[in-house]
């Protein structure tokens, strides 16, 4: 558990009713995946009900899965074409980035010469 969770750097705060709920639902969701076995279910769950501060709460939140706490953004969601977040895209040919890197180059050098004509002519 990181140092910056609410459950270590604010542990002297108070436990809400909806921080509670939240944890009897996850410890629930936890124990039907079976996750939790039936002997450390009932412990955490008296657990949950009887901590006064977050940071009582700290062994039950350590036993469950993290928490996703961040949605996907609707262009990822909405994306098919490319592969999945995080992965690279495949690479282009070699001989595509060649050709753009020499037309690139021949508009570049023609551009040098027309401007010393045009210096050389004015």
């Amino acid at each position: 558990m990181p140092i910056s969770s609410k459950y270590r750097s604010q542990a002297h705060l108070p436990v809400s009713d909806g921080e509670r709920e939240d944890l009897v639902r996850r410890l629930n969701e936890s124990y039907s995946a079976g996750d939790i076995d039936v002997d450390d279910y009932q412990p955490l769950l008296d657990r949950v009900f009887a901590a006064r501060t977050l940071g009582e709460l700290l062994p039950v939140v350590e036993r469950l899965p993290v928490k996703q706490t961040y949605n996907s953004p609707a262009i990822v969601a909405q994306g098919t074409s490319g592969p999945p977040p995080g992965e690279l895209t495949p690479t282009r040919p070699a001989l595509r980035a060649g050709m753009a890197v020499m037309i690139g180059g021949g508009i570049a050098a023609l551009a040098l010469v027309l401007a010393i004509l045009a210096v050389l002519i004015f």
